[in-house]
């Protein structure tokens, strides 16, 4: 059974991938969330919690890039998915070092130009979407919504 490390920061990125839960039955899944509290509030059991940082706490950053290691190492994922943001991008980071599939979903809030993270997903990803057709480009797909 293929391993699906399913990871979001709080807010409106956990919102949309909780709306890609049930893709992601058939599998071994494990969440991650930056909010202590979210995965109880979906009935989710398999889930770690790690520090949200961005591209101002760079030692945060550093210190949740750590974390996700010993995540991985344990848990071994065949597949990332994530909807964002940092925690997200340096998940998909993990995911090119260690040869696994990778897909980036970049918010819906994102209209007018993709995230910073999701501009950078588009190197490392192998696969980075966007939920506006309008943003769609050679390395960016457009396949909707997940609303």
């Amino acid at each position: 059974m293929k391993k699906v490390l399913a990871i979001a920061s709080g807010g409106g990125h956990w919102r949309q991938l909780m709306l890609l839960k049930p893709a992601f039955e058939p599998f071994n899944v494990k969440y991650i969330t930056t909010i202590i509290g979210l995965p109880e509030q979906e009935n989710i059991e398999n889930y770690f919690i790690v520090r949200d940082s961005n591209k101002n706490e760079k030692l945060l950053a550093i210190y949740s890039f750590v974390q996700l290691l010993f995540i991985f190492l344990k848990f071994r994922p065949d597949v990332i998915i994530t909807t964002g943001a940092a925690p997200g991008l340096l998940a998909i980071l993990l995911g090119k070092l260690f040869f696994k599939k990778t897909i980036w979903i970049d918010s819906i809030a994102n209209a007018e130009n993709l995230s910073l993270c999701g501009k950078l997903s588009k190197g490392l990803a192998n696969i980075t979407l966007t939920q506006w057709e309008s943003l769609a480009t050679d390395k960016v797909n457009f396949k909707g919504s997940v609303f």
